[in-house]
């Protein structure tokens, strides 16, 4: 076993939030890490089986719709949406940002990255502030039937 990439940690929410705000054009990819994901820089759908042209990713940077609610709540979202990820694609599955440019679209249309930066790790600590986050929506979004 390889030691892990080396990257800084996001330590909470707030230092995520901060980094999506300074920077666009980063991404958060669910997975074993970069010593795993560049070796062939390619995703696979889960359900064909079909190779993907990049890596399946969800974007940090703010689409104009989401208007002037706060950059916080958009980032919690995009790392709640799929936080089911660490659970159903087994142990060592974790999020980090990169920076990479983007190739297509996959199955949910989530964006695909090829020429991937690898720029830091995600804690699971901020997972836990992104799922409170959102939590303290849910009166105001509706039902959320997913689990983490």
């Amino acid at each position: 076993m390889t030691a892990p990439y080396e990257m800084p940690l996001l330590a909470s929410l707030e230092e995520l939030v901060a980094l999506a705000d300074a920077e666009r054009g980063l991404y958060v990819r669910w997975s074993r890490g970069p010593e795993a994901d560049l070796r062939d820089v390619a995703s696979t759908d889960d359900l064909t089986g079909v190779p993907l042209p990049g890596l399946s990713v969800n974007a940090l940077d703010l689409e104009p719709w989401w208007a002037e609610r706060p950059l916080r709540l958009w980032v919690a979202r995009r790392l709640y949406d799929y936080c089911h990820l660490r659970r159903d694609k087994g142990p060592g599955v974790r999020p980090w940002v990169l920076r990479g440019r983007e190739v297509g679209r996959g199955p949910d249309n989530e964006p695909l990255v090829r020429e991937v930066r690898p720029i830091a790790w995600i804690a699971p600590a901020v997972i836990d502030e992104a799922q409170d986050e959102v939590a303290r929506q849910r009166g105001a979004w509706g039902p959320l039937r997913r689990t983490s």
